[in-house]
């Protein structure tokens, strides 16, 4: 054997201490945010039959998860709303008493430390589903833009730390950004929904929301799959219009797109770990075909490793027990 002359990598694994040693990626518990369904009504705790674990909450149910979810450690949820009515232009996204606004006030009034973050679209608010003002059949981007940056003013008026919104209009983070700064609210950071697939990962979704589309889909608006150079262009077009943070969504089928925006830009990166993904390691485990929490961790661990700063995640709350060795 002496002739042979080749590295030996194993020497670096030969033990739990010496694989903790030379790890390279870890995920936090500070890492998560947790996203959580607020519907109007009374004693309401509706669980998501293709996401198990999620539930639908009213006001009056909502105090007990958000509780878990600061002992637990978690340091932000993100809110979707879920109205008792609808309309064409998504009138109850931007009421002042609207669900996400008295979400909002209720849980930054017992949790202050908690950072509240608003999802800012329209697609739960409006009787046909879409993300912004359709007229025929039309999505209308710049109709759309005043009242993305009313429904922005009204979350952080209710206490909203952060303003996410995931319409995907073009100019859609400068509207809201100008319609933040006249109200009074600088300081209010954007986390954009920068990238943003037309993916059929979203399907779970949108029992949890009620936020189906009532006619077509929404490919003129979210991005085509195949497309890689375009989430330079979007990223680039949101940096320049004031965003703080860049999610990209969905994150499991786009590691490329998460590390390609890493290497480019220098903005806090959030990878969506969305509704079918969670699905899909969900129905494997309870079908007994694979062991939830090794898959969940590799998972979350691959969106760190492609360059994710956050991940925001429905396997937030097991997460944060995992890592607690619970």
């Amino acid at each position: 054997m002496t002739e042979l002359n080749f590295r030996r990598h194993r020497r670096l694994r030969s033990s739990q201490a010496m694989r903790s040693m030379v790890k390279e990626t870890y995920l936090h518990k500070e890492d998560l945010i947790y996203p959580i369904f607020v519907m109007e009504g009374e004693n309401v705790k509706n669980p998501v039959s293709s996401m198990p674990g999620v539930f639908q909450f009213s006001l009056d149910t909502l105090n007990a998860e958000v509780d878990e979810v600061v002992e637990l450690g978690i340091p932000a949820v993100i809110l979707f709303g879920l109205p008792a009515e609808k309309d064409a232009v998504g009138t109850g996204a931007f009421h002042d008493h609207g669900i996400v606004q008295e979400a909002t006030r209720q849980i930054k009034e017992r949790h202050p430390e908690l950072i509240v973050i608003a999802d800012t679209c329209l697609c739960e608010f409006t009787d046909h589903g879409h993300c912004g003002v359709v007229e025929g059949e039309k999505i209308l981007n710049d109709a759309s833009l005043d009242v993305l940056g009313r429904t922005a003013v009204s979350q952080a008026k209710a206490g909203a730390d952060i303003i996410a919104p995931s319409n995907m209009m073009d100019g859609f983070v400068a509207a809201i950004r100008v319609a933040l700064d006249e109200a009074g609210f600088e300081d209010v950071p954007i986390m954009s929904y920068a990238v943003k697939y037309a993916s059929a990962y979203y399907g779970p979704f949108r029992e949890a929301a009620d936020g189906a589309p009532q006619f077509g889909d929404r490919k003129t608006y979210q991005m085509d799959p195949a497309n890689r150079l375009e989430a330079f262009r979007e990223a680039e077009s949101d940096i320049e219009e004031g965003a703080d943070f860049l999610i990209i969504k969905p994150a499991l089928s786009y590691l490329d797109i998460i590390r390609d925006v890493r290497n480019n830009y220098t903005l806090p990166i959030v990878a969506y770990n969305v509704s079918g993904e969670y699905a899909m390691i969900k129905a494997a485990a309870q079908n007994g075909w694979i062991e939830e929490k090794p898959v969940v961790m590799e998972t979350l661990l691959g969106m760190k490793r492609a360059g994710a700063d956050m991940i925001l995640t429905y396997h937030a709350k097991d997460v944060a027990r995992w890592l607690e060795g619970k």
